[in-house]
């Protein structure tokens, strides 16, 4: 069961707002339709159903707001547009990227690829499907947890009638084993075709909330509209008239003295009242797409009518469920929670980007190590890194940085969590994923730059030209370091700024802008010396740590002192001070 009662959006300056006071609610086992058209708030509606927009109102899902919910892709599934994946991935990486967020077996996205008919494109990418596969994969993506409430805004679009058909009677498949469909639509036609209810809009407020087949009769047909007190012998009169001449015309008694005459107009309808002395308070044509009863016969608030007969809309509005009908059993059990961490390693090793990025920094890495390696004044460490002095940043850095401005990069322009709203249950954990899998990557990249660039100079120069300096623990300490905080320093960056070329930027505006700060910071006479850091270390703790913690902190300690080390420690502090304040006070999901 979905309950929205109030939805209101919030206007943009003197406009009015795209929803206003909207309640209704969806029922189990049925197609709910929001009809309208374009630009009557049905595409906004959703968007507050799913807190993506800020607004006014709250929606039920079962009893519990989506905020609530400890798994909120096993209760909503929801279709937005298109699929908003990367178009380099592929299907079967799309729902399986997917199955790891929502937290269901990797299993499922092969069930559904081939209960949809999507197996022979499994492997297709995102970017070469064609609108109608699109559309089953977005399909796919909100049933991966097997959700009671499907929402989806006009997911027929541009389909062939043929697609359509297919969609329409996945969907009822789904309304028939007891969930709830919510679907927006624009065709009068279409929506009386599929829906068991019809919602409908106009300028964001209610103007209808009719069963399908009420819907289909009364507001498909043109039809004379006549309010009268004497509505049954003006009925039993247009009857025998109609007999009497042999034409089809159907009389149908509303509530409130209103008749709805089809098959005739209101002038034949008007003679006939005259010819039989029928008072007659009201008579009008209306079209197909006109509201079932004006607005002078529905009950006005606290009238007795309302007070004996409250309508469903009434009963939301008020915030009771008496009446309403029962909630759905519990969807089929998963077998593990949400996993950002699984989310965001097929994420990235689901596209080739990473891959060729890696490829072309441990080549561009080599060629310049040589290259460096041609002088014999050139140490060992700066030929291995491929750092000459016109460069800021050695490659294997940068490209890490890169990585890290990709992650959350992609997640802006590909929002592929963004649809499915509250896949990762907090934000917290999807940065946290992050930083672990863009620290493993930075540092698989480092060693492979270091032990592809000793081989290569071992190769072409001899072992003469790989020795090792006596210091060489700290000095990989520091590769390792740079690399790490680079990536780091990309991926708080794009996550605060959205953009990807925000966290490249930042990562390049470490050694140029804020290292020779540092280095001005640090230009003065140093009169003392951390000398007997790991001793003083030790007396503090309770464990005993080995010898070889003390080599690793002195490394790190050195680091530190380093003017590009120390921009890289204050770089990071701003970024995840930026983060938090921007990103986690808002208490957002995706």
């Amino acid at each position: 069961m979905l309950q929205a009662i109030g939805l209101t959006s919030a206007p943009r300056r003197e406009l009015p707002p795209a929803v206003d006071d909207l309640s209704f609610d969806a029922a189990p086992g049925l197609v709910t339709v929001l009809l309208g058209a374009e630009g009557a708030g049905k595409t906004t509606a959703l968007r507050l159903m799913l807190e993506l927009d800020a607004g006014q109102g709250v929606t039920y899902y079962r009893g519990n707001r989506l905020a609530d919910l400890a798994h909120p892709a096993r209760e909503v599934g929801a279709l937005l547009g298109d699929v908003p994946g990367h178009p380099a991935r592929t299907a079967r990486g799309q729902l399986r990227m997917l199955c790891a967020a929502a937290g269901v077996p990797m299993a499922r996205a092969g069930e559904l690829l081939e209960t949809l008919g999507l197996a022979g494109v499994a492997d297709e990418h995102l970017g070469t499907l064609p609108l109608a596969m699109d559309r089953r994969l977005g399909l796919a993506s909100a049933l991966l947890g097997d959700p009671a409430t499907l929402l989806l805004d006009e997911p027929a679009k541009g389909l062939s009638p043929r697609d359509q058909a297919w969609l329409y009677g996945a969907l009822r498949g789904h309304a028939e084993r007891g969930g709830a469909v919510l679907c927006t639509v624009a065709d009068p036609k279409e929506a009386a075709r599929i829906a068991d209810r019809v919602v409908t809009l106009d300028a964001g407020r209610l103007v209808a909330d009719q069963d399908g087949a009420e819907f289909a009769r009364t507001r498909l047909r043109p039809r004379v509209s006549v309010r009268t007190p004497h509505a049954a012998r003006l009925a039993d009169v247009v009857h025998r008239e109609a007999r009497a001449a042999r034409r089809s015309v159907e009389v149908v008694t509303e509530h409130g003295g209103l008749l709805s005459v089809y098959g005739s107009t209101s002038a034949e309808v008007g003679e006939t009242a005259f010819r039989h002395g029928v008072l007659v308070h009201r008579l009008a044509d209306e079209t197909g797409d006109c509201p079932p009863a004006p607005a002078e016969a529905r009950p006005r608030p606290g009238s007795a009518a309302e007070a004996t007969e409250p309508t469903r809309v009434s009963r939301l509005r008020r915030g009771t469920t008496e009446g309403l009908p029962g909630t759905l059993p519990v969807p089929r059990p998963v077998t593990s929670p949400a996993r950002p961490l699984r989310y965001e390693l097929h994420r990235l090793l689901g596209v080739r980007t990473a891959w060729w990025i890696a490829v072309a920094t441990v080549l561009v890495s080599v060629a310049l190590g040589l290259l460096l390696a041609r002088s014999r004044d050139t140490p060992v460490q700066a030929a291995v890194a491929a750092w000459p002095g016109f460069l800021p940043l050695p490659p294997a850095a940068f490209a890490a940085g890169l990585v890290g401005a990709l992650s959350f990069g992609d997640e802006f322009r590909y929002p592929a969590l963004a649809a499915a709203r509250g896949t990762v249950p907090r934000r917290i954990g999807l940065l946290l994923a992050k930083l672990a899998v863009t620290a493993a990557y930075a540092l698989v990249l480092a060693l492979l730059v270091a032990v592809a660039g000793f081989q290569a100079l071992g190769l072409v120069y001899g072992s003469d030209a790989t020795a090792l300096p006596e210091n060489w623990p700290a000095l990989a300490a520091g590769w390792g370091g740079l690399a790490i905080g680079c990536a780091w320093a990309g991926l708080l960056a794009a996550g605060t700024f959205r953009s990807t070329a925000a966290g490249a930027a930042a990562v390049l505006a470490v050694p140029v802008l804020v290292t020779p700060l540092v280095q001005k910071a640090l230009a003065a006479a140093s009169v003392r010396s951390f000398a007997g850091l790991p001793g003083r270390l030790r007396e503090l703790t309770w464990v005993q740590l080995p010898h070889q913690a003390d080599v690793w902190l002195v490394a790190g300690a050195r680091l530190l002192t380093r003017p590009v080390g120390m921009a890289l420690a204050l770089s990071l502090a701003g970024l995840v001070c930026a983060y938090a304040a921007i990103g986690l006070r808002r208490r957002v999901r995706w």
